[in-house]
């Protein structure tokens, strides 16, 4: 929308100036033209009545002294036909190739003038009648034509100029008439981004000081509910705590004996076991996820991003970590950046028929941790989806569930973006998914 309006300021500007271009040119090079004009012809009369008087005069000699004298080295090309024969002097000029229409005319008793091209170069032919001939006086146009030329030069690089000017003015104009829409765009997006404490300015302008109010009332909303909602998972969370607890040990009671129950109750332990583990993870992920997404100054430390994919990887069986050379270390949260690749290694396992591949390497502005699993991949339209709360009954079918709370993939997105990194999911060259995740140098 900037550039728009700076395009527009700077058609308007050029059509402008254009315009006054063409009406100074066309105004100075005919006032320019027409004072050429006259000023060679009120020359060409005079030396006309000289050579008149000449002629009429029988005392005095031939017309030629007078002519080679009124040429006196100048640039006018003077000459005179007499019964058929010129006298020409000055510099050379072909006078008799003029255009015979104007010789005709000044033949017959009409003074004419007319600007013709001779030898490549614009002149301009004075023709008069006198006694029994025709005079004719050729001045060169050529310091004219240069001028003129000079001034279309200047007028033209005026036009451009006032159209970089408009342009720089338009976009000035564009950029100070649309930041409202700018910083309202900007807060909007840190908010789909989930930085909840985005807010507009307040704003001087009548027209813009209810959007911005109504806006930022939305995001105080918004960002209430939000933090009730972590709290009250939270709470809950906390609440099952002790109750969980007391179902994990039942459940190990129950398990040390397993040998002394019945078949049938055995695989109701199995079931109770699995289920139990489940809960207790989600129940683990849930506190996780209420938490406070900003991170603590006080957490941040210097971390070895090689270090935490091999402390994470353990004991896996049947994974492969490469680093391409040496990255970066980055100032993060290490026990977010543990959560981090652990629960992408436990996704992979329980979705993806594990994990075949971690690779580490250095990024344009960080480090770049890659994690290849051996399953069919991720359909394109799920990429985004999959990194949501909860988010897999739309991968149920496609992919082993094999236990998963549906809250792995989402805290790996809450914790890359607290460190203002990216997370995203591509194909693999192993046939899988490849989740990306990029973190950069430092974070605040």
């Amino acid at each position: 929308m900037t550039w728009r309006v700076a395009i527009a300021f700077a058609a308007m500007s050029m059509a402008i100036t254009g315009l006054l271009a063409v009406v100074t040119w066309h105004l100075a090079s005919s006032y320019l033209l027409s004072r050429r004009e006259q000023g060679a012809t009120t020359q060409a009369a005079v030396d006309a009545h000289l050579v008149q008087e000449v002629l009429r005069d029988p005392r005095r000699n031939g017309p030629v002294d007078l002519i080679q004298g009124l040429a006196g080295g100048g640039d006018v090309t003077v000459a005179l036909r007499r019964q058929g024969t010129w006298t020409v002097s000055g510099p050379a000029q072909d006078v008799p190739a003029l255009p015979a229409e104007l010789l005709a005319l000044a033949g017959s008793g009409t003074p004419a003038r007319q600007r013709v091209v001779a030898a490549g170069q614009p002149v301009l032919a004075v023709a008069l009648p006198v006694e029994g001939g025709v005079y004719v006086e050729v001045a060169p146009l050529s310091g004219l034509d240069s001028s003129l030329r000079f001034l279309s030069a200047v007028l033209a690089a005026g036009v451009g100029v006032s159209g970089l000017l408009g342009l720089g003015l338009g976009s000035w104009a564009g950029r100070r008439a649309l930041r409202p829409l700018t910083e309202l765009r900007d807060a909007a997006a840190r908010m789909a981004a989930g930085d909840l404490d985005a807010r507009l300015p307040e704003q001087d302008d009548a027209d813009l000081a209810p959007l911005a109010a109504t806006f930022n009332r939305t995001a105080d909303d918004l960002q209430w509910r939000v933090r009730r909602d972590a709290r009250f998972a939270g709470d809950v969370s906390h609440e099952l705590r002790s109750p969980l607890t007391t179902l994990v040990n039942a459940v190990a009671i129950l398990r040390r004996r397993r040998d002394e129950l019945t078949p049938t109750a055995q695989q109701a332990v199995d079931l109770l076991d699995a289920d139990v583990h489940r809960f207790r993870t989600m129940v683990s992920d849930l506190l996780e996820i209420s938490r406070d997404e900003r991170i603590d100054e006080s957490d941040l430390e210097e971390c070895d991003m090689v270090d935490v994919v091999t402390h994470a990887v353990g004991a896996r069986p049947g994974i492969v970590v490469e680093v391409a050379t040496t990255p970066p270390k980055v100032l993060a949260d290490r026990r977010r950046l543990d959560r981090v690749v652990e629960n992408l290694l436990d996704n992979a396992a329980h979705h993806g028929g594990g994990a075949v591949r971690v690779g580490v390497s250095p990024s344009s502005d960080g480090v770049r941790v890659e994690v290849d699993d051996a399953g069919p991949g991720i359909p394109v339209e799920l990429r985004k989806e999959v990194f949501e709360r909860f988010s897999r009954g739309g991968i149920a079918g496609r992919r082993e569930d094999t236990g998963g709370t549906g809250l792995g993939l989402a805290l790996v997105a809450r914790h890359v973006r607290a460190h203002h990194g990216r997370v995203r999911i591509e194909e693999s060259p192993f046939g899988g998914a490849r989740v990306v995740v990029e973190i950069p140098r430092g974070t605040t």
